[in-house]
């Protein structure tokens, strides 16, 4: 249990650390800078879409075998994510400029950020507490997933009136919530039953809404065939990242289950 812990507080530090990378909104002229976000938001889609089907949904199978209970599970995590989304207004600029964003909700996005960071870090730690190879993976597609929002979040802090080293602080505050989720998973796991097989087809909804309701309606916005190509590719990739993990997670398990120990207890080996 000590192992993932670490493995979990050491995940959620790398990903709120991810918060600073918002500068750069002010060090790459605004045109550039969308056109990364959106090859940028195509491959976390794709990430997030992968994750959520070559990983976490044949983990929670694996567990259990099939059953309704699971994608019950899995359309819980997409509801939650959307009644999340409405309470805190939590729909997420992807881009540096945001037309129809008052003052105040500078202040909202930061709230919004903070519940979404300590979603994100009960997600690892779940993950963790299934097995090293799911937390990692998990990891890795939300640090895709969080580049192109605290990008966007910090143009939403500097449109709302906030000079960029506050933005970047009070960013960083706000990512800092995914340690205290972390823990809050990790606590909750030791004293409910069957945590983990809640928590990973959840966090399965949750990737697929994210995806399929945040980020790809922002890709529909573009509507210029060779930028539209350009996005089919990255999303590919995100997936495609995310299957040779998975192909690298199965082997790993073959060679596991087919290993035969070196002696029995009893037996010695001279």
């Amino acid at each position: 249990m000590q192992a993932v812990w670490l493995y979990t507080l050491s995940s959620v530090l790398g990903v709120s650390v991810i918060s600073v990378i918002g500068i750069v909104v002010v060090l790459i002229n605004k045109k550039r800078l969308d056109s990364i976000l959106t090859l940028l938001i195509s491959f976390s889609a794709g990430a997030l879409l992968g994750g959520a089907m070559l990983h976490l949904l044949p983990e929670a199978i694996e567990k259990d075998g099939f059953s309704l209970s699971i994608t019950g599970y899995v359309l819980c995590g997409m509801i939650i994510f959307f009644i999340l989304e409405k309470i805190v207004h939590w729909r997420h600029c992807h881009h540096i400029s945001c037309e129809g964003h008052p003052h105040h909700l500078g202040v909202m996005n930061l709230v919004g950020d903070a519940v979404h960071n300590a979603i994100d870090g009960a997600v690892i730690a779940g993950s963790f507490m299934a097995s090293p190879e799911l937390g990692i993976t998990t990891t890795l597609a939300v640090i895709l997933h969080e580049i192109p929002q605290e990008i966007g979040d910090f143009g939403v802090l500097l449109y709302a009136g906030y000079k960029p080293k506050k933005a970047v602080m009070y960013n960083l505050l706000s990512a800092s919530f995914a340690i205290v989720g972390a823990v809050a998973a990790l606590l909750l796991g030791s004293q409910i039953t069957h945590f983990t097989e809640i928590i990973i087809p959840l966090t399965a909804g949750g990737f697929i809404y994210i995806a399929s309701a945040d980020l790809i309606p922002e890709l529909h916005k573009e509507v210029k065939v060779s930028k539209s190509i350009a996005q089919l590719a990255m999303i590919l990739v995100g997936i495609g990242l995310m299957a040779i993990l998975a192909t690298g997670h199965s082997d790993s398990q073959v060679d596991n289950d087919t290993a035969q120990p070196i002696y029995e207890t009893g037996d010695l080996v001279l």
